[in-house]
């Protein structure tokens, strides 16, 4: 679904008083697409490059893939499953899952990516900070520990509210279609 399809369409939210049972106050956000993540659909069922989504990101269309930017030896992409508006992923092209395994080359221009993502960020959404973090390893919290990927999510003032820390649930405003595309626009040109 692109942003053209849901023009002046309502968010999804359901008033609890409508639904059966005992009214409880509640409104229900129903954000269905993320029952795919809670099932690990798409994670690698091994470590190997073979069912890996970052490995397969680069072989589609940048639109397909949810590219941003591609660079000789990293790219970057939104994240599918979004902690906030824009954010964004910088991966290694190579399979590799620890920030150690990157070679020179790699690591200075994933750092410089990550430079550049911020940047865009800052003029295309006017975010006053960021998260910037890696998860290596499951038992560190990565959600696919075979490839390494560096998370860059823009913060506003006032971003969170209820509903993360009552009903597990991110409320996300832009669709990453539309995300996507404004970055990418954004994105510095190879002078």
């Amino acid at each position: 679904m692109t942003s053209g399809d849901t023009a002046g369409a309502a968010l999804p939210v359901e008033d609890a008083r409508s639904m059966a049972g005992i009214p409880d106050g509640f409104g229900r956000f129903w954000t269905p697409y993320r029952m795919a993540y809670i099932h690990g659909e798409g994670k690698p069922a091994d470590s190997s490059a073979r069912d890996c989504p970052f490995c397969a990101a680069p072989g589609k269309s940048d639109e397909e893939g949810l590219i941003v930017h591609r660079g000789d030896s990293c790219f970057v992409l939104m994240n599918l499953y979004p902690y906030n508006s824009g954010h964004l992923l910088v991966c290694p092209y190579r399979h590799v899952s620890m920030y150690t395994d990157l070679d020179a080359d790699e690591r200075a221009e994933f750092g410089e990516l990550t430079a550049t993502a911020m940047r865009v960020e800052r003029a295309t959404a006017g975010c006053q900070g960021f998260n910037l973090g890696m998860n290596q390893g499951e038992v560190a919290g990565a959600g696919i520990a075979a490839h390494l990927h560096q998370h860059i999510v823009p913060r506003w003032l006032g971003d969170a509210n209820f509903l993360p820390i009552i009903a597990r649930t991110k409320a996300v405003p832009e669709l990453l279609e539309d995300a996507r595309a404004r970055l990418a626009a954004a994105w510095p040109g190879e002078d």
